[in-house]
């Protein structure tokens, strides 16, 4: 039987948020946590003296993906890259993928823009088309969402690109069964786990992705311009976007460098970006991860979901609106603005009280982690209630 959950206390004293700040944005970029802020120093302090080791090169990114292949269940580390952003490895991908003309690629409505540009080259160059699949107008947003697009993988469909947890609002995937449905016709399965992975479970042993693409600034806790992405057996024999020395094979023999080598290293390693030793970012997201893998994401959820019931209780007694569990996440949530409410009183709301969220059209994007506390929730709280207009009523003598 697995382990029991270990409640997880508040994890403020790792940040530097100011009291005043009520920082609910992690789904934007999460701040910086001290021991990986220390290992950023280091790194830029090691420039003054540049003594670089083997380690330094090869030693540390097997072990970034190592740790990452532990968050996300997978056996097999060498299937792991170090990219620089989502759209780098959305671009292996549509590179990697063969589409004949009369194919479909489907992608999901209002997906992130860096899990389209490169399908929407990719459908021009192949003759293939883009079916976009909207949300259904329904309670269970995510459950009709995600039957939608299982209905949309036909046998013509050749790649589906979706999100684990939809960046605009929280909506949850059923991964597993839209995999399985990919896999029943033939189609490429492509996980966007942006805004999932390192804050909820992720099973890359159930899901069975053939390509998990993460961002790691935001919910993996590291450095801007610095992500990982996971490929299975699909494309472990594809071309790289870039022919860097490092992902050769024998690379870590620095004598030998110009016996020029046309094998690659094992696995997905002949991806990673150019200069991929960062020797200041890949510390700071060695110790990010660290502390992620510490948090555990069921623990995450759990801290999420217990701060914030009280809040959604109260904001939709308000009259304010979010999704019902399990259709969306803990760790983010939309809640969409009665009629009444004016977008400008909220941002101003928003802003005097130094809470900081997202606004998209008439909804909020909350998006908290372990380092908030009841006062930021209250704080949020406070602000939607001050905003809902009453309707003015006249009276009449």
């Amino acid at each position: 039987m697995p382990d029991p959950i270990q409640p997880l206390a508040c994890q403020r004293d790792l940040f530097s948020l100011p009291d005043h700040v009520h920082y609910l944005n992690c789904a934007s970029r999460s701040p910086l946590a001290h021991p990986v802020e220390d290992a950023g120093i280091a790194g830029l302090r090691s420039k003054r003296v540049p003594l670089l080791t083997h380690d330094d090169f090869f030693g540390l990114p097997d072990r970034i993906r190592a740790q990452f292949a532990k968050l996300i269940n997978t056996s097999a580390p060498q299937q792991i890259a170090l990219i620089p952003a989502v759209s780098y490895g959305m671009a292996i991908v549509a590179k990697n993928t063969p589409l004949a003309a009369g194919q479909r690629i489907v992608l999901v409505d209002r997906q992130f823009p860096s899990d389209v540009y490169a399908f929407r080259r990719l459908a021009a160059e192949s003759g293939a088309s883009i079916t976009t699949v909207h949300a259904p107008d329904a309670k269970h947003q995510g459950q009709a969402w995600s039957e939608a697009l299982i209905d949309a993988l036909t046998p013509d469909a050749g790649l589906i690109v979706v999100p684990h947890v939809h960046w605009t609002d929280g909506t949850t995937f059923d991964l597993e069964a839209i995999g399985r449905r990919a896999r029943d016709v033939g189609a490429a399965f492509v996980v966007d786990g942006t805004q999932s992975v390192g804050a909820l479970p992720f099973d890359a042993a159930l899901i069975q992705p053939d390509a998990l693409v993460c961002a790691g600034y935001k919910w993996l806790f590291g450095p801007y311009t610095s992500g990982v992405a996971y490929f299975g057996e699909r494309y472990l024999d594809g071309i790289p976007l870039e022919e860097n020395w490092i992902s050769r094979a024998e690379s870590d023999n620095f004598s030998q460098l110009v016996q020029y080598q046309d094998a690659y290293q094992p696995g997905a390693i002949r991806y990673d970006m150019g200069e991929r030793s960062n020797f200041i970012q890949l510390p700071m997201l060695h110790a990010a991860l660290d502390l992620v893998l510490r948090w555990r994401p069921e623990r995450v959820q759990a801290y999420c979901q217990q701060l914030t019931a009280p809040l959604l209780a109260d904001i939709r007694a308000l009259g304010y609106h979010t999704a019902d569990e399990p259709s969306r996440a803990h760790h983010i949530f939309g809640v969409r603005m009665p009629p009444e409410v004016p977008l400008d009183r909220l941002k101003a709301a928003l802003t005097e009280r130094h809470i900081h969220v997202s606004v998209r059209g008439d909804a909020v994007r909350v998006a908290p982690h372990v380092y908030n506390t009841e006062t930021d929730v209250s704080a949020l709280r406070d602000a939607l209630a001050a905003v809902k207009v009453t309707p003015h009523v006249t009276s009449h003598a």
